[in-house]
Formats: structure tokens, sequence, C-alpha cells
């Protein structure tokens, strides 16, 4: 029978740390944010090695006093709360006091501080929770720590560290978060002695924003605030212009405490439902303030969570908020002055001018279809024999769904066809013959007395998504020289998940190099059907990294990004010629896989005589 313990202090410190202290991102994290309950108007914070080897934060706060510089390495030691009461009233970040016993147990670490009202400082240095040393030293007002060999004691811990450079980027995005919502404070990150980050401490947000995230971000911004008696909002959301595949560029300030919550995350995203592109997650950056004792922050080990008081009243309000901003973004940029009309409803532009107003009744209308569509014909044809015929439009020469000229040759492409079949034996599909295209989307064909319904948007999907995964793999991507260099500058989190990827960029087909701090010049874009949109596939291709993790395989990120390429397939209703149709059912049918999208819908259905006539109540 085992008898009850009581762990020493060393061994529940180290517990302890294992909640507070995961990673260097976290001890960088519980310092700033005790500068900052510090009052510090400056802050910098220096790293090397992603802050396992080296982390250093020096603040111009109050500073601790000299009596209180051991005891605030003792765990539960806070300057922040008296009782369990005030838990309920914190307007501080930190408020247990376990980061610097975490901390300290842990890691070596050196700290030196002074107050106002002494004329010398204060310096501890502590290996692994044992207190080396405590001396008087020279200092400026304010506190200086310096964190060395994290998880030295502690070698388990240190087999789960990622990459520097995923430590890096972890830190830079929580220095920039912190550095939104404290934009009062001067902010300042350097790596290995390099400056990443600097802002101004001025006070305004949108500065701040364009610092961190850009100036394209900082252009394509919407402000809305709103106010009850209980809570206020605001913050800026982000146009369909910068909205992007990940969730990545989304901060949750309440009562200046960054926080993730789905409940206000889905609000905002409910809120822009209908101002987005289906599958983009909105750029935004929202402050909530609320009464203290209507929120628990005590319910996470990080902090990084909160609970509410009333949970549907955060909902609606927030929704509200960002609904309204964007309404009222679309009315003044479409919507005209009411001083600009005349009482005629006829514009007058400075009353020299007058112009008529465009009226729907003065639009000539096509007699029919073809007024639209040109001289295209509708003909009847039989893939099985060599007739030319269609009765799909057939224009004589058109730019096909590969980016090739098209004409109607048949021989040449029953020609691509043998040749495809010599080369690879893999078909998978019987051979079909073609009836014809159902609404523009779907390929109708028939064998053997059952009929097969072909999303001709899915398939194109498969075969597009196969055929650049392969390229991609064996390095054989087409690129595209750009007229004129495609300029970018990136957020620091991107340009972090883009240096350490540069190879797999290089695989995609892209050529780029650097053009100053967190920029890049793209001179070369992959050639995917001749009209792929660089810049966005590669910020897609960016978002797609950083969701799959450094721990995903180089198989999963080369079908990821061929997964988003394969989004320029050809749409629904898109008029597909007799040729592309063909080259079409022949490539699916040499997929590895041509029965499913590489989203997991299906390419082809079947419908069989049998089924057709329980239908038409032929048979019972």
């Amino acid at each position: 029978m085992n008898r009850i313990n009581i762990l020493n202090e060393e061994t529940s410190n180290k517990i302890a740390a294992g909640e507070v202290v995961e990673r260097p991102f976290s001890v960088v994290k519980e310092l700033i944010e005790n500068s900052i309950d510090a009052a510090a108007k400056n802050i910098s914070i220096e790293i090397s090695e992603g802050g396992q080897k080296y982390i250093q934060i020096v603040d111009d706060g109050h500073g601790i006093h000299p009596d209180d510089i051991t005891t605030a390495f003792l765990p539960h030691a806070t300057s922040k709360i008296n009782r369990i009461d005030d838990i309920f009233n914190i307007n501080t970040f930190g408020f247990r006091g376990e980061a610097l016993a975490s901390i300290a147990s842990v890691a070596k670490v050196k700290l030196k501080s002074r107050t106002e009202e002494q004329d010398i400082g204060r310096e501890i240095e502590i290996n692994g929770g044992i207190v080396e040393s405590i001396k008087d030293t020279a200092c400026n007002i304010g506190t200086y720590i310096e964190v060395r060999d994290l998880f030295f004691n502690v070698p388990a811990r240190l087999k789960f560290m990622k990459s520097i450079s995923k430590e890096t980027s972890s830190i830079t995005d929580i220095v920039s978060r912190l550095a939104l919502c404290n934009n009062h404070i001067a902010f300042k990150l350097v790596n290995k002695g390099k400056k990443v980050l600097q802002t101004y401490g001025n006070g305004k947000l949108i500065d701040a924003i364009r610092i961190i995230y850009g100036k394209n971000v900082a252009e394509n911004l919407i402000y809305f605030e709103s106010h009850s008696d209980i809570a206020s909002v605001f913050g800026y959301v982000g146009n369909q212009d910068i909205s992007r595949g990940s969730r990545n560029h989304q901060s949750i300030f309440v009562n200046k405490r960054y926080i993730k919550s789905k409940l206000i995350t889905a609000a905002v995203e409910n809120a822009m439902k209908s101002f987005l592109t289906i599958n983009k997650f909105p750029f935004f950056v929202l402050f909530l303030d609320i009464y203290p004792e209507l929120i628990d922050v005590n319910v996470h080990p990080a902090k990084a969570e909160i609970k509410f008081n009333d949970d549907r009243f955060i909902f609606k309000f927030i929704f509200d908020a960002v609904h309204k901003g964007m309404r009222e973004s679309l009315k003044d940029t479409f919507m005209l002055e009411k001083d600009s009309f005349t009482s005629d409803g006829i514009a007058n532009n400075g009353g020299t001018e007058v112009v008529e107003p465009i009226s729907f009744n003065n639009i000539i209308q096509p007699n029919n279809i073809n007024d639209i569509m040109g001289k295209s014909v509708s003909l009847p044809i039989d893939l099985s024999s060599q007739n030319k015929e269609s009765n799909i439009y057939l224009p004589q020469q058109t730019e096909d769904m590969y980016g090739k000229a098209s004409h109607n040759q048949t021989e040449e492409v029953s020609t691509i066809k043998e040749n495809s079949l010599r080369e690879t034996d893999s078909a998978r599909l019987a051979y079909l013959k073609y009836i014809g295209i159902f609404n523009n989307t779907y390929i109708m064909c028939e064998y053997n007395s059952e009929l097969y319904v072909i999303d001709q948007h899915a398939a194109h999907e498969r075969v597009l998504f196969e055929r650049y995964r392969e390229e991609i793999k064996k390095g054989k991507v087409i690129s595209q020289i750009a007229l004129t260099p495609i300029v970018m500058e990136l957020s620091l989190e991107d340009f972090v998940t883009y240096t350490d990827n540069q190879d797999l960029f290089e695989r995609a087909g892209f050529e780029i190099e650097l053009f100053g701090d967190n920029t890049i010049q793209i001179r070369q874009v992959p050639y995917i059907l001749g009209k792929l949109d660089g810049k966005n596939f590669l910020l897609q291709m960016l978002d797609a990294i950083k969701n799959f993790g450094k721990s995903s395989t180089v198989e999963v990120k080369y079908d990821n990004i061929a997964r988003i390429a394969c989004r320029s397939a050809v749409k629904a209703q898109d008029k597909l010629s007799f040729d592309e149709v063909k080259k079409l059912l022949e490539d699916l049918d040499l997929c590895d896989n041509p029965f499913n999208c590489p989203h997991g819908r299906p390419t082809i259905i079947k419908i069989s005589l049998n089924e057709l006539e329980k239908k038409f109540k032929r048979i019972q």
C-alpha cells in the first residue's frame, strides 16, 4: 500500500512549470505581462535559438522593491491579489504568482531591478530553482531579466521542443499580439542581433496594425464600435481582399487580455458570412471591455480562455456591432451623398454638367442566347465515332482549360490518348460513350446499359491535383517569369514560415528573393493553366503549412499545396468544347483515384437502367 507523501518544493515547482512554462514563448508571454503590469512604457525583448538558449527582457516599469527580490521567486507570491475575492475583480495580467517560480525551476535566471525610490538596484541569480547569489548592482529604473538554457534540468521536455524557426515564430506572434493590445507601449523584438519588430507606442491601434501586418492590411480594414451598459466593443475587420485560409490573423482581447474564444470568433465570422468568399476566414482585431465580475479568467492554466456570465448576450452584442460596421462601410462605398442629386433625381456635377442616371429600361435586351454567345451552334455528337459534330458550344478556336489553343481536331486528341495509354496502362474507367452535357456542369455518358454522370469541376480538380502533386515531388513544376516582379510585405509570422520552408516553395515552382525585412520579391510563379494568381497562391500555401504544422510529412504538404492549386479547375457553367470534354475524360481515366475529387466529393456517379425503369414505373 502506497503512503501519501508531500512533494518537496523543487518537485512541485517543476510540475507547475509543466503547465505555466510549456515552451519558450510561454516564458516570453509571462515576463512581458509582468512588465505591462508594472506600467512600463518601453519593453525590449531579445532571443536566441528560438528562446531556448537565451531570453532577455528589459522594461522601464516600477521595478521590484529590494526586500521583495527573493520573495518574487517563491511559489504563489504575487502583488496583484490578497484574497480569493480579488479573483473576480482582476485588472492585471498576472495574479497566481506561479510564473517566476516555475521559470526559475527549469532555467538559469538572472534578474536585476530598481525602483524610483532607490539609488541602486538589486540582483539575484537562480540556477534550476537554487539561489546562487543576491547582491547590489547598478541598473536603470525598471527590471532586467535574463533566462538561459530553458529546461536544461528537464531533458524529457527538451525532446518535445519544436524547431528553432517554429519557436521563433511563436514568440514573434505573441509579442505582436501583446503590442496590438498595448499600443501605448513601445515594443522592440530582436532575434540573434537582428531587429524583427519595433512599434512606436503612440497609442494608435492602426499604426500598430500597419507595422505588424503591413500596409496592404491596414488599407483594407473596416472599423466597428458599439457600447452597452455592461460592455463595449471596438476594433477592425478586414474586407474580403485580405481574408485568409486560416484563422491565424484573428486577435481577441478581453479587458486587454489576449485570449482564444470560439464564441467571439463565431460571432464575428457569422456577422461577416454574407460579405466574404466561401472558405475564407476574416482578418479582425477585436477589443471587448466588460466588468471584471462578469467574466472568469481563472479557467485555463495559461489564462488563454475565459468564461462569460452571459454567452448569448456577448454573441449578439458582437455580432450586431460587426454587422453594422460592415453595412455602413458598404453604404459609404456604393451610395452617393444626397446633396449630389437634384430634386428630379438627376445627378448634378457642380451645376455645370447634368448626367442622366442609368436606367435598366435603357439596356438593350438580346433576342436570343446567340446574341450573347456569338455564332456558337448546338449539334449532336457520338464519341464512339470520328464525327466532329457536338451538342455543346464549339467556337472555331478558343483557349482550352489547359491554356492551349483548342481546334476541333478529334484525330489529334485520339493520338494523345493512344500515346498516354502506351505510357501507362492504368486506365480505371470503362470506355464511356459520350451523350452530352447537362446544365453546362454534368457530362453524361453511357456504358453497358448504365448512365454515368461526371461533374466536370470535380473531375478536373482530380486531374490537376494528381498532375501538380507529381510535378512538385519531382521538382519539375513549369514556372512562368512575372512581367514585373511581385513585391510582397509579409507579416512576421508568415515570413518565418516562408524562410523555414523555402525548398518547398522552390519545388512548387516559385522563384523568390529576399527584398528587405519581412519582404520578398517573386520573380517566377508556377504555370498552372496560365491563370494562377501567384500572390494569393503563395499566401494560401503559407496558411496550409501553418495549419498542418511542422510535424506534418512532406507528402502531406505536397498534397495540400496541390489541393490549393486545383481550385483553378473549370467551374460549373463553364462551356467546354468537344475536345476539352474528351481530353478531360481521358485524363480522368488515367488518374490513380478517378472516383473522388481532392476534397472528397464524388467525380462520377452511376445510374443503372434498373433504377431508371423503377423511376418510370416500368418495373416494380
